[in-house]
């Protein structure tokens, strides 16, 4: 149904770097929370087990499969590069009040501190939060592994947050004095009171794993509710938006409809839409059969949700046939033969970044060692006052400034220089709905 305000929470099924740069054009600078589970680089194989019912047959004769979750293998540079693209949309759209929590293991924890401390600056770093969490299996070569790392960025100094509190331990609660005002320690003759409100909660969080939740829903790397209450509860008011791209078990966003705040949701995974779709609906009708039965109307809780597929995820999964494509679209003459260019229009030369990420200043290089520098040159001399090239760069979402990383390499030169990026320009740039359902064989 409609929610108050209009909003419905949103779920979409895609790559989240598509995703995440669709979202940049309605909700850059909007986003109050990013909690992000990605996948941790740990060299596994996530698989679930899915019962499939034979269609015609009885239910009961049902057969089962394995379908891959998601595979988390990376080379080290392909990984760390994922991430880098993926948190710089992220911090584009959060809020300047907002905060990231990413949360990993001890496999890429120090790379990935580096890259948000690049991104987010040190001085927006406010904690390594350790998850502690007792689990089975013991290991006699090593100390039990048996914690997480969530690292806790804000984007600018300007962050909201809510300390949270637990309740006092009862052992250190008889050690205290008592009066009318409550329990106190005697320090040098003054009294310290004990916070009414309880403990506040440290760095350090001892919460066990989902796998004794009840929520469960048998998703390989599902993380307990508490832990993920926690965080929303310390940087959000109710009616914020939350963020998780890797969505998973859909565990942020179930939390986030119970705690009444707004969500966005992606994951690249079928399986992880389908676990999620499921148990929000789930969510969403205990919720509203509670609010019936105490008639509190005024609690607002956002339970309606729509599900996207973002139509460009079969497209970009053959960069070369989507950069032909692109050509095509263009309109644009082909140039098979140049180590520089991919393609001419209006008298500008066009260049096609790589289309299944944002394009970096790194990726530049190649271009900036293929140009005909001589032609410029000549350029130049004959025609001192005009541009030596006119360029367009043709991109799925760009780091910031990649214009200006272009022009300082290309300083002696007057260059004309356009960048085309499609996710905010699809308006410049119509790609052909029978081009786009040629891709899929």
């Amino acid at each position: 149904g409609e929610e108050q305000n209009g909003w419905i929470n949103k779920i979409f099924w895609g790559d989240n770097l598509q995703v995440m740069s669709h979202l940049l054009k309605e909700y850059r600078g909007k986003i109050d929370l990013i909690y992000i589970d990605p996948p941790f680089d740990s060299k596994a194989d996530y698989k679930k087990k899915i019962e499939v019912c034979g269609i015609g047959k009885a239910a009961s004769d049902s057969t089962s499969f394995e379908e891959k979750q998601y595979g988390d293998i990376w080379t080290n540079d392909e990984y760390l590069q994922f991430m880098y693209e993926r948190l710089i949309i992220m911090r584009e759209l959060l809020s300047d009040t907002g905060s990231i929590f990413l949360h990993c293991d001890w496999h890429k924890a120090p790379h990935l501190r580096c890259l948000l401390d690049e991104i987010f600056g040190p001085e927006n770093f406010r904690n390594e939060i350790i998850w502690s969490y007792k689990s089975a299996g013991m290991s006699t070569s090593t100390f039990p592994r048996k914690h997480d790392n969530i690292f806790y960025y804000s984007k600018t100094a300007d962050r909201v947050f809510y300390p949270i509190y637990v309740p006092h331990d009862e052992k250190v609660i008889k050690r205290f004095q008592r009066d009318e005002k409550g329990p106190y320690q005697l320090v040098n003759g003054k009294k310290y009171y004990m916070n009414p409100q309880g403990k506040p909660v440290e760095d350090v969080w001892e919460i066990l794993l989902a796998n004794r939740d009840s929520q469960r829903t048998g998703y390989p790397t599902q993380k307990p509710e508490a832990l993920i209450e926690r965080i929303i509860k310390c940087a959000t008011r109710e009616g914020d938006l939350v963020l998780d791209c890797f969505m998973g078990s859909g565990t942020t966003q179930a939390v986030a409809m119970k705690l009444g705040r707004r969500f966005i949701g992606a994951d690249i995974n079928l399986g992880a839409i389908q676990t999620t779709t499921k148990r929000l609906l789930s969510v969403a009708k205990e919720l509203e059969e509670s609010q019936t039965s105490m008639g509190s109307a005024d609690d607002t809780k956002y339970t309606g949700f729509e599900v996207y597929n973002v139509n460009n995820y079969d497209f970009f999964r053959n960069p070369v046939e989507a950069r032909d494509l692109l050509i095509a679209a263009l309109e644009s003459q082909p140039f098979p033969q140049s180590d520089a260019w991919d393609g001419e229009l209006d008298g500008r030369m066009v260049k096609i970044m790589p289309v299944n990420r944002i394009a970096t200043k790194a990726d530049l290089k190649e271009l900036i060692a293929n140009l005909p520098y001589k032609t410029y040159e000549k350029r130049k001399e004959e025609n001192p006052g005009q541009p030596v090239e006119r360029i367009t760069i043709v991109c799925m979402g760009h780091e910031p400034d990649l214009k200006g990383a272009l022009e300082q390499e290309l300083v002696d030169y007057k260059v004309d220089i356009q960048i085309v990026d499609i996710l905010r320009d699809k308006a410049d740039l119509q790609l052909k709905r029978d081009a786009e359902a040629e891709i899929v064989r």
